[in-house]
């Protein structure tokens, strides 16, 4: 039920805007449309429907409206009481809505020709971080219906998008800075004839080529990912052989942290449904990390577990010195680090671990990461298995 201060009433004696008042409305919360002054009056040999209270139409929807007449309150639905509390029916619209921007846009302004909407942003509504958007529209009667409309996941997705380029173009700026500093140190003929300076520029040129190549192959794969999130990959994949491949193509680097790759398999069958280069790449990416920030000499864990019927647990576990507990809800954001100077030292991107959350998310499988300070980190993901396989261990 509603808080109201007057009982409620159909809803076309409530707006004075006919029989197809309802349907208006209901119109203008669906699509954003302008909402208009007047209904249309019904056909003469069209039979009208009986018409829904307006407190029942407005409980249909998910975001806060109220109906506002002789600027106080009449009605709210719960979404509305929900942000702005119980106490708001029958009082002033501008104290249940305590905000400096709507103040304007919901007092009663003497004109001969008042705006029939107005739309504006609160910042801070309900939570300093929320951002809404206000319509308030003026019907015939002069009553006001206000919606608002929570725009927060799309201003922290547009901010997401703003920091990617932004961290992306930081970290192409700094290896280009260094190439071309170094290039232009060795112009100078005394840099350039001392064989031993001359090697020593050489290598952190390449070194910082190699770092920017790293990055843009991360940057592509991360697009390529997004861009086939809703194509579910269904190819047979068999882990094992492919955690051999990655321990390849990573025995320099295990070779020289001193690290020992163990793979243990407690799930019997382990092949899964999946793209295999992006699986590859999956593992690809978080033994390369278990082996950068472990201690040298310790061994990284490779273990697939039964997680059920339909999934496989791959975990890949070391024994660095851990992560505290804040830092680990953001590990997967691009770019970010936790100590990005040693980060740097290491060779990463700041990627890795974005581009395993997209692949796992475009498997449809999941992502979890737990860790101890002074004793490593363990990142498990559940993959689920092929069908094929499924059904004959079934039988």
């Amino acid at each position: 039920m509603l808080g109201a201060a007057v009982a409620p009433q159909p809803f076309a004696l409530l707006l004075g805007l006919g029989a197809g008042a309802a349907v208006m409305l209901a119109i203008w919360l669906l699509t954003d449309s302008p909402l208009p002054m007047e209904a249309a009056p019904p056909a003469d040999d069209e039979q009208e429907a009986p018409l829904p209270e307006l407190p029942e139409v407005l409980d249909a929807f998910d975001h806060p409206l109220l109906f506002i007449r002789d600027r106080r309150v009449v009605l709210a639905n719960p979404a509305a009481r929900a942000l702005l509390g119980d106490h708001i029916a029958g009082v002033d619209v501008r104290l249940a809505i305590r905000h400096a921007g709507a103040a304007e846009h919901l007092a009663d302004r003497p004109s001969e020709a008042p705006e029939r909407e107005t739309r504006t942003e609160l910042v801070g509504l309900g939570d300093p971080t929320d951002r809404w958007e206000m319509t308030v529209t003026r019907l015939a009667d002069g009553s006001r219906i206000v919606r608002l409309a929570d725009r927060s996941p799309a201003h922290a997705a547009e901010q997401m998008r703003v920091d990617f380029v932004a961290n992306a173009s930081h970290e192409l700026r700094t290896p280009l800075a260094t190439l071309l500093g170094f290039l232009e140190t060795l112009q100078d003929e005394d840099a350039a004839g001392d064989p031993r300076t001359r090697q020593r520029f050489l290598k952190v040129m390449h070194d910082e080529a190699r770092r920017m190549r790293s990055l843009v192959d991360d940057l592509m794969s991360l697009s390529r990912i997004e861009a086939e999130r809703y194509t579910v990959p269904r190819d047979p994949v068999d882990l094992l052989p492919l955690i051999e491949e990655v321990r390849q193509s990573c025995a320099n680097l295990l070779e020289e942290k001193q690290s020992e790759l163990l793979v243990e398999n407690d799930a019997g069958e382990t092949v899964v449904a999946g793209d295999r280069s992006q699986l590859a790449q999956l593992v690809d990416n978080l033994v390369s990390n278990a082996a950068r920030y472990g201690r040298p000499g310790t061994p990284i864990r490779v273990r697939l577990d039964d997680a059920g019927a339909e999934l496989i647990r791959l975990a890949v576990i070391d024994q660095g010195e851990g992560i505290a507990p804040e830092h680990l809800p953001r590990l997967t954001e691009r770019f970010y680090r936790i100590d990005a100077g040693r980060s740097r030292s290491v060779g990463g991107t700041g990627l890795g671990l974005a581009i395993v959350k997209h692949i796992v998310g475009r498997h449809r499988g999941r992502l979890d990461i737990r860790s101890k300070l002074g004793e490593g980190t363990s990142v498990r993901v559940y993959l689920p298995r092929a069908q094929g396989v499924t059904e004959l261990s079934r039988a």
